[in-house]
């Protein structure tokens, strides 16, 4: 056992000799993970553009407008002050805002002196779908108004009122009765959604989270052939053959070493997907566990095999990063497979990546148990059993 941890420690000191290896190791599959998650955790939130409010007027109408923007389906007003509106749509991290002026009052709307200061950059296309939708609010508010005042003027023509008092009152009752009507006007164009569910199942946060991970995990579990191939280069291998040290105990701990790094890396992985994306891995963590041993060892072995073939580390290296970035590629790492052509979908079943991938979709977006995925598990493990015994037949053959 201390032999064994002898040179999973030595592994571990000549992996992580360089600062470069923690920008492979860590940074970049979270860079990459979030990226293509979106930069942000999903959900039902609102989608809608918002909308800088300046409301200098502090009126009741003022407030019927913000209150009808609420109802915009492209626009979300929020109530900012000037300055800090300014200031924004100054540096360009604002495309549009709506100033509300201080005249903005009931009294001005119908006298028609009223104007909102709308401000947009130029060429912006979302600026025209914001500016109808407040044309559309402005249009609500004044159509009550307009109502109500229509209202006042009919009742006063058949019998004055006794003061102002008594016409405000009025006219706030038919304010609000015009309200309450408009509320209840029926729709005379009705939508109708499609219900059709569609064939493929995809979360930016999901996806990108377990492919990513499948990536950048497999890639080093291939660099196992480096390893092996500067070992009998540099003649350390032969050396160490010539010790109380067996084969079975080298290969523990060089793979064992390798797998036990991945490990690490993954949990790492899940858990800024938890923490930063939302992704729900801990739903069902006996298959995620079953998943992450099976593939593990799945990419340990192919990286074995290929350890006892290739005759360079140079060349071991390069052959790693490349098999492992095409089979991610194939395998649905960084493209739904669901997306690919239905031949095409067949043939990339003989790349582990593809089952990886197949059982951790299972898991986050078709909520499989960890009796479901199973059939997953147990292909990478072939995929284990097979290539473990192709390089270790080969290793025997080579040093015995």
């Amino acid at each position: 056992m201390q032999k064994i941890l002898a040179i999973i420690r030595k592994d571990l000191i000549l992996r992580f000799s360089s600062p470069a290896e923690w920008l492979f190791f860590l940074i970049l599959p979270i860079v990459f993970t979030y990226l293509l998650a979106g930069g942000t955790p999903g959900g039902d939130g609102d989608i809608r553009r918002v909308l800088p409010v300046v409301d200098e007027a502090g009126t009741p109408l003022s407030q019927q407008i913000v209150a009808e923007l609420e109802k915009s389906p492209f626009i979300r007003p929020e109530l900012t002050e000037r300055a800090e509106a300014e200031r924004k749509f100054g540096e360009r991290t604002i495309v549009f805002w709506l100033l509300i002026p201080p005249q903005t009052s009931q009294e001005n709307l119908l006298n028609g002196e009223i104007a909102l200061e709308f401000y947009t950059q130029p060429n912006n296309l979302d600026a025209i779908s914001a500016q109808r939708s407040i044309q559309a609010a402005l249009r609500q508010v004044s159509l009550k108004i307009n109502a109500a005042q229509f209202a006042v003027q009919q009742a006063e023509s058949r019998k004055p009122f006794a003061s102002a008092e008594e016409r405000q009152a009025y006219f706030e009752g038919a304010l609000s009765l015009a309200q309450r009507f408009q509320e209840q006007t029926p729709q005379r164009l009705e939508i109708l959604r499609a219900e059709t569910a569609d064939p493929v199942q995809y979360d930016p946060r999901a996806n990108s989270s377990a492919g990513q991970m499948i990536t950048w995990v497999f890639i080093p579990l291939f660099g196992i052939s480096a390893l092996l191939a500067y070992e009998r280069s540099s003649g350390t291998l032969a050396r160490l053959m010539t010790t109380p040290t067996s084969a079975a105990v080298f290969l523990l701990g060089t793979i064992g070493g390798q797998v036990l790094t991945a490990m690490v890396q993954m949990l790492l992985l899940i858990g800024f997907a938890v923490a930063a994306l939302g992704v729900p891995w801990g739903r069902e963590p006996l298959g995620l566990a079953i998943l992450l041993v099976s593939g593990a060892l799945a990419a340990a072995a192919i990286g074995t095999a290929m350890g006892t073939i290739l005759r360079s580390e140079a060349q071991a290296n390069n052959l790693s990063i490349m098999l492992g970035m095409v089979m991610a590629l194939l395998g649905g790492c960084w493209y739904p497979l669901e997306l690919f052509p239905a031949a095409a979908q067949t043939i990339v079943k003989v790349l582990p990546t593809t089952w990886a991938m197949l059982g951790m979709t299972d898991l986050l977006l078709r909520g499989e148990t960890w009796r479901g995925i199973l059939p997953e598990a147990g292909v990478l493990l072939g995929f284990a059993a097979v290539f473990f015994t192709i390089g270790i037949l080969r290793f025997r053959k080579q040093f015995f």
